[in-house]
């Protein structure tokens, strides 16, 4: 089974629904999972419910969105491979500096902690300043694999990347086979 996370980067949602499509449609088993704030709030993006009832349409499974419900991931339910597509630089930071405050990060956590992979589709305004330091202790960690992402407006967003949502599929496949999908940065 495959756990599948949303984050609040709201603009990217419909690619990570359509990346869940496509996995399913390849015949994996998804578990979905959503932080709190995903769950919860209705954007100029989207209604929170729209997503749910797509995201739950789409696995057949009910969405995982608190602390309680992540903490059987890793111990006792044991996913095969982790995904945050997309993943907010907000969450990037907390993974990397073990902070378990939402049912996302509490997933990840207990998730590398059974050492399986963890793919993050990086989506953030601040990866390029703020959120590098964080970029760089994840590249380090065994079992993290990013999909490669670009700078989406190098001129008006100088410091935003945005991951290639449509390499997530193969990036998981690289990634079960312990390995971090090339090139990185595209």
């Amino acid at each position: 089974m495959i756990g599948y996370a949303f984050c609040g980067s709201f603009c990217t949602h419909k690619q990570g629904v359509e990346q869940l499509r496509i996995l399913k449609s390849q015949g994996y088993d998804i578990l979905p999972i959503m932080s709190e704030n995903v769950y919860n709030t209705d954007t100029r993006f989207g209604k929170a419910r729209e997503l749910i009832d797509t995201v739950e349409e789409i696995t057949k499974r009910e969405v995982i969105h608190t602390i309680v419900d992540a903490e059987p991931l890793g111990p006792k339910i044991a996913l095969d491979a982790l995904i945050i597509a997309p993943c907010t630089g907000n969450t990037l930071a907390k993974i990397a500096r073990g902070i378990t405050d939402t049912a996302v990060t509490m997933t990840a956590k207990a998730h590398l902690r059974a050492d399986r992979p963890l793919i993050m589709a990086l989506c953030s305004n601040d990866a390029l300043s703020a959120n590098l330091q964080n970029i760089s202790i994840l590249l380090e960690r065994k079992h993290v694999y990013f999909v490669p992402m670009k700078q989406d407006d190098p001129t008006r967003k100088p410091h935003s990347l945005i991951s290639e949502f449509s390499l997530v599929p193969q990036t998981l496949s690289y990634a079960l086979d312990k390995k971090q999908l090339r090139p990185l940065f595209i």
